[in-house]
């Protein structure tokens, strides 16, 4: 059985830099997409970015477009988002996903169908 565990979140200011992680315990097998995704209080989920494992392809919202980048490692089950010039509107739990459908690069939250618990990420001015 697959599980994903995010980390690295945290408290920064304006302009700052984190780095979150998603560690995948199981075998994910053809759940070829890795995802990540952030949901603010009182706002819908929304897709920061995608990541294609065959060919580490990316894809990304362009709210954060040059700023955040999505990569994975050789092993494939772990990725990470580099989050860079953070801005207070990036404050938001973060969620990592895993996801085998190819409406994935669009960002769809119902491409995934693995989860995260979420990480913490707050941006103050």
């Amino acid at each position: 059985q697959v599980q994903l565990v995010e980390s690295g979140g945290g408290s920064v200011q304006t302009e700052g830099s984190l780095r979150l992680s998603c560690v995948a315990s199981g075998y994910l097998g053809g759940w070829m997409y890795r995802g990540w995704f952030r949901q603010a209080p009182g706002k819908e989920r929304e897709g920061v970015a995608t990541l294609y494992t065959l060919d580490r392809s990316t894809y990304y919202a362009d709210s954060v477009k040059g700023r955040f980048t999505i990569s994975q490692d050789n092993a494939k089950n772990t990725w990470y988002l580099q989050m860079n010039s953070l801005k207070p509107e990036d404050t938001a739990m973060y969620y990592c996903a895993a996801g085998a459908d190819p409406t994935a690069t669009l960002l769809r939250s119902e491409s995934f169908g693995y989860w995260g618990q979420g990480t913490q990420v707050t941006v103050s001015s």
